[in-house]
């Protein structure tokens, strides 16, 4: 364990010293904080007309069967609570984003700078060094995802209806966030690591990652369209596909990264 941890204490002092490697992460961060803003409260007061009157409150009904307790939000605030749920999916690919920039980076930014043959040849096994450098991509990530919750629900507590911050307080949602969010940044980070010892751009590496991005995408629109429940069985059995993915993908990863054929092939 020491090992791993000195390993994390260089990969973490790195990235402090590259800031801009988070710039992705951010402007998705800001965009997937924004756009709920945008939809729910200042495309209607543009407009001048509630979301409760324009045909929607069957959403509001759905809302109050779904949730009881939100049943003490008006029509207005049933139909805000839900469509700042349905955004926490989007909510989640910063953290995917950062998780995949930093994978990338964590491996071939070290080849790059000439500074990975050294580390391979210390005693540190491939599983730790693996380890390291898959927590010290996934240590920010998680920092920016309660960042990025913190701000949306400081957000909504201030501009939406009175008590729909609440909503986004629940069990479902946090496990939303706090469970699948990390679940599928991990998934895509070791993605990255996977590409990383066998490619020496990082783009490449993230365009790969990116793969972890498209199905997060669809569970959006699948849930905006109504063709998709979120429900907490579902959240359980995609946080179960996701970690024996996540345990096959370190398999993989450990299978990928030979000691002696990235010495000879990364010079």
């Amino acid at each position: 364990m020491s090992r791993v941890l000195a390993v994390l204490g260089k990969d973490l002092a790195d990235l402090r010293q590259n800031p801009a490697i988070f710039i992705p992460a951010l402007l998705v961060a800001a965009s997937g904080i924004v756009m709920p803003f945008f939809v729910a409260i200042i495309v209607p007061y543009v407009a001048g007309e509630r979301l409760a009157d324009s045909g929607d409150f069957q959403v509001a009904l759905e809302m109050y069967r779904e949730q009881p307790g939100t049943r003490d939000l008006d029509p207005e605030g049933a139909i805000q609570a839900w469509l700042f749920q349905q955004f926490l999916v989007m909510l989640m690919l910063a953290p995917t984003a950062a998780s995949m920039a930093v994978a990338a980076h964590s491996v071939i930014g070290e080849k790059q700078a000439r500074t990975l043959e050294p580390l391979l040849a210390t005693p540190i096994t491939t599983f730790e060094l693996l380890l390291a450098k898959v927590l010290a991509a996934l240590v920010p990530t998680l920092l920016l995802s309660v960042g990025c919750y913190v701000i949306y629900v400081a957000g909504i507590a201030m501009f939406a209806r009175p008590g729909v911050y609440a909503a986004l307080l629940t069990g479902r949602s946090l496990a939303v966030m706090f469970l699948l969010g990390p679940l599928a940044a991990l998934a895509a980070l070791q993605l990255a690591v996977c590409v990383s010892s066998r490619v020496n751009d990082p783009r490449s590496a993230q365009q790969l990652g990116a793969l972890v991005i498209l199905p997060m995408a669809g569970l959006f629109v699948a849930q905006i369209s109504g063709a998709f429940l979120l429900t907490a069985a579902v959240i359980a059995l995609i946080a179960l596909v996701l970690a024996a993915v996540n345990a096959a993908l370190m398999k993989t990863a450990i299978a990928l990264f030979d000691r002696e054929s990235i010495l000879t092939r990364w010079k």
